[in-house]
């Protein structure tokens, strides 16, 4: 893997199929609040930062019924008590992980999610999975900008422009680009546009370490 020196990955809809998880818990909160939030309404926020999510979502609901604060626990409580009892991984996404760290390619996770959900997710996986992790709520700015995976290049110690980047919405896409890697983008819900030094993919079941590798070349 001499051309590939880390893999970083988000992990909501790439990893793990937790965007229905929080379509499903928008929905109900927001409809118990008085507001109507569809699921075209929760697809615009696929990626977002829960900071700038709660904004949203705040627009939407009358003065005086709820504090950005109470509206943000209790979305995301009901999200990590649904990921603590079950959570279904996406295509192939096990199976790279498991063949990275076989080829002994540091990883790191880099999610938009804060610390609680992702130990709610990572209770699913052997442990230690991961080289570093980054956490939406240890960071100053969310993706898009770069800084979450600027920061998980920095704690592996290696050149983000020779690491790539797996995402599956447009605001970790334009993060992963902004810090200089190489993205392959695995999409479900949103479309993401071909782009140089980057990868549109329908599933991650064909990649391998080593076709990793190749796109750094």
């Amino acid at each position: 893997m001499r051309n590939l020196q880390a893999v970083l990955w988000d992990m909501d809809g790439t990893l793990v199929d937790s965007e229905k998880v929080w379509a499903e818990v928008q929905i109900e909160l927001l409809a118990s609040l008085g507001v109507t939030w569809t699921l075209d309404d929760c697809m615009l926020l696929v990626g977002s930062d829960l900071r700038d999510a709660v904004k949203v979502w705040m627009a939407r609901i009358p003065d005086g019924v709820i504090t950005g604060e109470e509206l943000a626990d209790r979305m995301f409580g009901a999200v990590v008590d649904a990921l603590r009892r079950e959570v279904e991984f996406r295509p192939g996404a096990v199976e790279l992980l498991q063949a990275l760290r076989k080829a002994e390619v540091p990883c790191a996770l880099v999610s938009a999610s804060y610390r609680v959900m992702i130990d709610a997710v990572l209770t699913h996986l052997p442990p230690d999975p991961f080289d570093v992790i980054v956490a939406g709520d240890e960071v100053t700015h969310g993706k898009p900008h770069p800084e979450p995976y600027l920061t998980a290049a920095a704690k592996l110690g290696v050149d983000p422009t020779q690491c790539v980047v797996i995402e599956d919405s447009n605001t970790g896409t334009d993060a992963g680009t902004a810090a200089g890697a190489y993205v392959v983008a695995v999409p479900q819900w949103v479309t993401i546009p071909e782009a140089p030094r980057r990868l549109v993919v329908d599933s991650l079941e064909p990649l391998t370490p080593e076709s990793l590798s190749d796109l750094l070349r």
